[in-house]
């Protein structure tokens, strides 16, 4: 296992590297300049010059991107050029929100995807699963950016059970974040309920298919006892993949959902920055997200190995 485990560390520091680079010459491929939005009406040459010689822009490309991957190894993500807030502020400002919304909408898909894919495994192609199949493909073809305004017309602006934009702190009022919460979890957790029942649904049915499960029933085990201690486990191996690609991939759309809500997490931060030409703002963004991201598959591959030894093998 240590064997495995570090090959795929050195992968993740070999990826976390050419991740890096991509973000920090992506960033300067953006049109504009920071000169031009801080300085306004007040741009000319010589005080562009002036001020890029100040920020340091005015380097080469390997010397500014070393300067930035040092510092950030040094704890120091750089500072906003627009606001002058640390990006170590902005991005502890940010993160809690965007954890917060993730792990709303896991508990949401979680609660109910896996529930339901225990009880139509059980009798497939019945009226019941017909049902819920049908349901969560309809889900699946809704993307946030369609189902958050919608939801937002008939539960904030006609019923007005719940509020448009903004939100409460949690340290502030815990009850009422969650409240604030609701509309922008919801809004992307439909997907992730329609993939993680799909595919717990087919392997549980595929597992009980299986000799031990007829072994298991012919004990006289009961249907319940059958399903979760001998059925559920061996079955939860696409639905922990599934969980780990979309985990990662809910940071793009808590980053759309915020923006639309007017929820000041890493989304909304980043999209401002990015229209303010705010290099080290996007840059820590980006970087510490997509980093998540690597880190994340890193430990879904440690758990694989935990439910499936096999997996070390492969």
């Amino acid at each position: 296992m240590l064997k495995y485990l570090g090959k795929r560390f050195f992968q993740l520091v070999v990826v976390a590297f050419v991740i890096s680079v991509l973000v920090f010459l992506l960033v300067r491929i953006l049109p504009g300049s920071p000169a031009q939005v801080i300085l306004g009406s007040s741009y000319t040459k010589e005080a562009a010059a002036q001020l890029n010689a100040q920020l340091g822009l005015n380097h080469s490309l390997i010397i500014q991107y070393w300067d930035w991957i040092l510092n950030i190894f040094h704890g120091n993500f750089g500072q906003s050029y627009i606001n002058n807030e640390t990006v170590a502020h902005e991005l502890a400002t940010g993160a809690p929100i965007d954890l917060e919304l993730i792990i709303l909408s896991q508990i949401v898909a979680f609660a109910v995807s896996i529930p339901l894919a225990l009880t139509t495994s059980r009798r497939p192609n019945r009226w019941f699963d017909n049902v819920s199949t049908t349901g969560t493909f309809g889900m699946l073809a809704l993307p946030p950016f369609v189902i958050a305004p919608i939801m937002v017309a008939i539960f904030a602006v006609n019923l007005k059970w719940f509020p448009a934009t903004g939100e409460v702190p949690f340290t502030q009022a815990p009850l009422t974040n969650l409240h604030d919460f609701i509309l922008p979890s919801l809004a992307i957790t439909a997907g992730s309920i329609a993939v993680y029942y799909r595919l717990l649904r087919s392997d549980l049915i595929a597992t009980l298919q299986e000799d031990f499960i007829t072994m298991a029933r012919s004990k006289g085990l009961s249907n319940r006892t059958i399903m979760l201690r001998h059925a559920f486990r061996p079955s939860t191996f696409s639905l922990m993949a599934a969980a780990g690609i979309n985990i990662g991939g809910l940071l793009a759309g808590t980053f759309i959902v915020e923006y639309l809500f007017a929820i000041p997490g890493l989304g909304y931060t980043l999209v401002v920055a990015v229209n303010q030409r705010d290099y080290l703002v996007v840059q820590g963004i980006t970087l510490v997200v997509a980093l998540a991201y690597v880190v994340l598959q890193f430990i879904i591959d440690f758990l694989f190995t935990v439910v499936d030894p096999r997996v070390i093998r492969e």
